[in-house]
């Protein structure tokens, strides 16, 4: 690696000239930063008032289900237990959930996780816990133990509900709070390429994470570009040879790896040299590739040790588990929705002249071409003249009408009829077309291996605001996570956050 002299204003700590040795490696900040209090305070007031949230949410449902004890049902028996007895069961159930949140992680502070994998684990752990409250109380009052099944299913619901929606209000108001820059950690990026702009603009999108970037960090000195001191309004404040200078100077609190490209050792090199500073490191996985897939598995070869790093394609039996799945929503959406479907292709009749449906060649599952079926939203000579381009957010094309249509996304309704005729599913990598196929196989590695399977109404990329005239490198790389870590749960998970992405005011569906 070349090594060049620190850059202006890094602060890096020069040897004593008296003594002919160089300085020894900085084990913390020369001077902690003023803000320090604060920040720590901030974080235990995060983790603590989410602490009360899930305390009184779980309180206040269990209090509810005794409070409705009138209630009949088929659950069981409409005669309440006594006070004392469900006082006991609701401390204890109480007690027993936190118990299991806090054993599971789930006060960590982690800042990007998915409402829908925490949802996940609210069930799980929540159902746990309660089974834990039961069997403990059972324990200590024995025969004298009566409880009403429909009253503890009723806690279970209403402590699933509440805990879910107090998570959901703590993390909009954290949110907000860090969005306006309230103990933001400093970040520093390695990497002033398209994967540290890729990783730039990302905390950009998400201000309720509170990541203030304080400037890149270039890898090698005498890159493309080498020139350039600032990059998308962030100033390029050294290289990584003087990584943990840059880091003690600026007070960072985070790195973040983004390079692509880059052996493994080097980027070993840049951890071990900040391992004295009290700055957390993260690797975007563009880094380590390796770490793009879930189903990073050690396993044997007749006794020889072999690391599986992905799979091609889901199982047969995966595939008729999905398909299965794939028949029955489409039928369903058919169905529900056909009353509206009937409408907009009224008014698309009405609005203007041409035909209901637009059919556009795709490329599917193993290259195969097939006809995705749309509700038009343009005139129908739209490309006349110019050729296959992608929509962009002021295109003068789509009317009023076909605007509205885009924007909810509701011009894709048709596509499950594809669905149903097996020529989609639901959740998969988004078809392109043949034109732009060709394009992108050229020139995006693995570009093909996203057809290793069907092509989807909506996909892990679309989730994530990948949509219309963005990057389809990044795209790639979430469409290429799916297939290679495809599960049910994935597909709900994706789908779910398809319906709350389509009202999101940052939908970039156009």
């Amino acid at each position: 690696m070349v090594r060049t002299g620190p850059p202006t204003g890094v602060g890096t700590i020069a040897p004593d000239p008296s003594s002919g040795a160089a300085s020894p490696p900085i084990a913390r900040y020369p001077a902690r930063r003023r803000d320090e209090a604060r920040h720590r305070l901030f974080s235990v007031l995060v983790t603590l008032t989410l602490f009360l949230v899930d305390a009184v949410a779980l309180v206040i449902a269990f209090t509810s289900a005794y409070q409705l004890r009138g209630l009949t049902g088929t659950l069981g028996p409409s005669a309440p237990p006594p006070r004392m007895t469900y006082l006991l069961l609701v401390s204890l159930a109480t007690a027993m959930i936190l118990t299991v949140f806090v054993l599971s992680g789930m006060y960590q502070g982690r800042r990007a996780v998915s409402r829908m994998d925490d949802s996940y684990r609210i069930v799980t752990h929540v159902s746990l816990g309660l089974v834990i409250a039961i069997a403990a109380t059972s324990f200590v009052l024995g025969d004298e133990f009566l409880y009403s099944r429909q009253m503890l299913a009723y806690g279970w619901i209403f402590a699933v509900v509440g805990v879910i929606a107090a998570r959901f209000a703590h993390t909009g108001i954290v949110g907000a709070i860090r969005a306006r820059g309230v103990a933001a950690d400093r970040v520093v990026i390695i990497g002033a390429a398209s994967t540290g702009q890729l990783v730039l603009d990302k905390i950009r999108r998400s201000p309720q994470l509170g990541f203030d970037v304080v400037g890149f960090v270039r890898h090698r000195p005498w890159a493309e570009g080498a020139q350039v001191t600032v990059l998308d309004g962030v100033p390029i404040i050294g290289i990584s040879a003087d990584l943990a200078s840059i880091v003690a100077a600026n007070e960072v609190d985070e790195i973040i790896v983004a390079l692509s490209g880059v052996p493994h050792d080097e980027i070993l090199e840049m951890i071990f040299a900040v391992t004295d500073l009290p700055v957390a490191v993260r690797v975007y996985p563009e880094a380590f590739r390796l770490l793009t897939s879930d189903v990073l598995s050690i396993s044997d070869l007749n006794g020889l040790p072999t690391v599986s790093v992905r799979t091609i394609g889901l199982r047969p039996v995966e595939r008729v588990l999905k398909r299965a799945i794939d028949v029955l929503i489409s039928a369903g959406v058919l169905v529900l929705l056909s009353p509206l479907m009937f409408a907009l292709a009224a008014l698309i009749k009405i609005g203007s002249p041409g035909p209901v449906f637009y059919t556009q060649e795709r490329v599917g599952r193993d290259g195969q071409s097939f006809h995705v079926l749309k509700f038009r939203s343009m005139p129908v000579d739209a490309e006349a003249g110019i050729g296959p381009v992608f929509t962009s957010e002021n295109d003068p094309r789509p009317g009023r009408l076909g605007r509205f249509l885009r924007r909810y996304s509701l011009d894709e309704l048709p596509q499950f009829i594809n669905v149903l005729f097996g020529e989609m599913s639901v959740v998969g990598p988004r078809p392109e077309r043949p034109y732009f196929v060709e394009q992108f196989r050229q020139r995006i590695p693995a570009y093909m291996a996203r057809h290793h399977e069907k092509a989807g109404i909506t996909g892990w990329a679309q989730v994530n605001g990948l949509r219309g005239d963005t990057s389809v490198e990044e795209r790639t790389l979430y469409d290429l996570y799916y297939v290679e870590n495809w599960s049910i749960l994935f597909d709900v998970k994706i789908m779910v956050k398809t319906l709350f992405h389509i009202f999101r005011r940052d939908n970039n569906a156009y």
